[in-house]
């Protein structure tokens, strides 16, 4: 195995698994903002133990995402020195930023998991409200910077050199309003779908317990309205690479032909050598019309581009090709969940939809994998598109292969660990609904 690849699968491994994480990072704490706003408006402590549960799990969730996203900081630098060198000035203040919101989350999560009984509820509310938005603010910032990789501005190369650097130019960068709606809706989405999943499948199991209904009535209305924007912001996204990428739109297609009218293809397994697509549907101009606004526009296709300037088109199409697979599934599924609420049909007496959010739960972070494969496989040979070529950023340190293994076992054993752990966490019974009946007690701040 070369250096080059070692490097390459290492980072992959790496923000393969902390991308999960970091979806978490980011949705977990809306549902814990959401359950708790629900206990302060009812007073039922089925949903203020419902908060704790998620916060719990937030937690955990948490601080494994903290452990690996150190974990990429430092190989940012040991696997890519030539790109932080060069690239480091210009990217460098949303990363600073990015520091700033963790440790505000950080700081924030302490307070709401510790401060039940020494803030007012208001404002422990409030806290968590921070912990959401710092969150979500965390994700935006890194995004910016993976952003301005595939659309680089903000400086200026003299005989080789970075000079007239304008960094908030940088983090402005065309792609960054697109990538960051559209990672920061799937985030949102994926988690929603997969923690209903869980829940479901407890209901499934046999639990009575209000604490699952109560889950998915507040995850279900998540679900389905980011089910129904992520589509919009792939369209948005669509047209933005088709205007600054134009050879990971081809790839992502499996696109050989540079021609008007161009089809949308579905499906299909492309052959790099023959340079065709095979097995494919194809639906006359609407690819056109949908990466340029006019069935009529010119799409260029694969062959336009030298070999050598080519994405693996075989991995971005099929990539690409379950993201959106993925996508279109939760979609119809969140609208059907819809429906059955309108026609006045519990979710958690429909035995059939819960073992299809089940089958469901999971292809919200297949989607995720599937759409950062997409956009890092989908941008090479290039690390800086049409600047630096991966393999001028990659470290000349032999002997790769051993750090690969060693994360790999790392994660894999972290990811044990997180599943045991939440696994205690969502099939735990429920204390509320299982303790003795007592008299009402005054909630925390109001005694």
């Amino acid at each position: 195995m070369s250096d080059l690849l070692a490097a390459r699968l290492d980072m992959a491994i790496s923000l393969g698994f902390h991308i999960l994480f970091a979806c978490a990072g980011i949705a977990m704490p809306l549902f814990m903002v959401v359950s708790e706003h629900r206990w302060l408006r009812t007073r039922d402590p089925v949903d203020l133990e419902l908060t704790k549960r998620w916060l719990k799990g937030t937690a955990i969730l948490f601080a494994v995402g903290a452990v690996s996203g150190t974990v990429l900081s430092f190989e940012l630098g040991l696997l890519w020195p030539r790109f932080m060198q060069w690239a480091g000035p210009v990217i460098g203040m949303p990363f600073s930023l990015e520091g700033f919101a963790f440790f505000l989350e950080a700081i924030f999560i302490g307070i709401y998991l510790y401060g039940w009984d020494r803030v007012p509820p208001r404002v422990h509310w409030w806290s968590g409200v921070v912990v959401a938005a710092s969150g979500c603010l965390s994700g935006i910032f890194v995004v910016t910077a993976n952003a301005w990789m595939n659309t680089p501005v903000g400086f200026r190369m003299v005989n080789g050199q970075v000079t007239d650097v304008d960094p908030i130019a940088a983090m402005l960068n065309p792609h960054a309003l697109q990538q960051t709606i559209h990672m920061t809706i799937a985030a949102y989405l994926a988690i929603a779908f997969m923690a209903m999943g869980i829940h479901a499948l407890a209901i499934l199991r046999g639990s009575t317990q209000r604490i699952h209904r109560n889950a998915l009535s507040i995850l279900l209305p998540i679900a389905a309205v980011t089910a129904v924007l992520q589509p919009l912001s792939g369209d948005f996204s669509a047209k933005q690479v088709a205007r600054w990428q134009p050879a990971k739109l081809a790839a992502m297609e499996g696109h050989w032909e540079t021609e008007r009218h161009a089809p949308l293809i579905i499906g299909g397994l492309p052959d790099e050598q023959a340079e065709t697509t095979r097995w494919a549907i194809r639906i006359p101009s609407l690819l056109s019309f949908m990466a340029h606004g006019r069935p009529d526009a010119e799409v260029k296709g694969l062959k336009d581009f030298p070999r050598d300037e080519r994405p693996p088109v075989a991995i971005t199409h099929l990539s690409f090709q379950i993201m959106v697979g993925c996508g279109l599934a939760m979609l119809a599924t969140g609208l059907l969940g819809t429906l059955l609420l309108r026609w006045r049909r519990p979710l958690a007496d429909t035995r059939w939809y819960l073992r299809l959010l089940v089958l469901v739960a999971p292809l919200g972070l297949l989607a995720v994998e599937a759409g950062w494969i997409v956009t890092e496989v989908g941008r090479q040979p290039w690390i800086v598109y049409g600047v630096m070529r991966t393999a001028d950023a990659v470290t000349p340190m032999p002997g790769l292969i051993f750090p690969l293994a060693a994360i790999a076992a790392i994660y894999l054993f972290l990811g044990v660990v997180v599943v045991v752990l939440l696994k205690r966490q969502v099939f735990a019974p429920s204390e509320v609904e299982t303790a003795p009946a007592s008299p009402p007690t005054p909630p925390p701040g109001e005694r």
